[in-house]
């Protein structure tokens, strides 16, 4: 796929999560992120095999297209290689993103999980081989529970170090305290439950891209 750069502000990354997304419900939910203002898709199928999220993903990958938006797997490397349009995920137990670069080439889309000063620092001099890096989890959440939450101090610290990478902040953040995660100086999130779980995901969405736009207009 041919590269697609990434704003350094106001990004909201959404993850279609198949711990929380069933099958019937799995291009509804897309459609409703995607329509609501979500800027970066992930599927993440953490229990299915790379048969059942190629399928995931080609009933997504028509949706993202239209809406020229990327599409990206969470750690399946092969299917990413498989399928040129997908980018990739990667986090700190799977494969060394270098690696990913070295397969999938240099249009690809690639991101890295973060979740502490160390590991960060690395992501920011990997800037030639990452396309973006995540950083958290900023609060305890479902998503991840055998993580410990970062905390905001990780996030303002990545934020002083001036990135010139994008990176997004990420876990257990919500409606309710988006507004705290950017006064920090966060810049772009992930933000999953809370947009998957709500009664309207498509206005729950609008509402953070909204809450995303006032701020970085201000």
């Amino acid at each position: 796929m041919e590269t697609m750069r990434l704003k350094q502000t106001g990004q909201l990354y959404g993850i279609l999560d198949t711990g929380y997304v069933s099958p019937g419900d799995w291009r509804e939910r897309a459609v409703a992120l995607i329509e609501g203002g979500c800027d970066l898709l992930q599927v993440r199928a953490k229990k299915e095999n790379s048969a059942q999220r190629q399928a995931l993903l080609e009933a997504v990958l028509p949706l993202t297209k239209a809406a020229d938006i990327p599409l990206i797997i969470n750690d399946d490397v092969e299917l990413a290689a498989h399928m040129p349009d997908v980018g990739l995920h990667v986090g700190q137990d799977d494969m060394d993103p270098r690696e990913a670069r070295r397969l999938l080439g240099p249009d690809a889309l690639i991101g890295w999980s973060t979740h502490s000063r160390e590991q960060a620092r690395k992501a920011m001099e990997l800037g030639d081989v990452l396309s973006y890096f995540a950083v958290g989890p900023l609060f305890a959440t479902p998503t991840k529970p055998d993580y410990e939450p970062v905390g905001l101090d990780l996030a303002r610290w990545v934020g002083e170090q001036r990135p010139q990478l994008p990176y997004f902040c990420i876990g257990g953040i919500k409606r309710s305290n988006l507004d705290e995660v950017l006064a920090i100086g966060v810049p772009n999130v992930v933000i999953v439950s809370d947009l998957l779980c709500a009664d309207d995901p498509r206005a729950a969405t609008e509402s953070v891209k909204a809450g995303l736009s006032r701020h970085f207009q201000e």
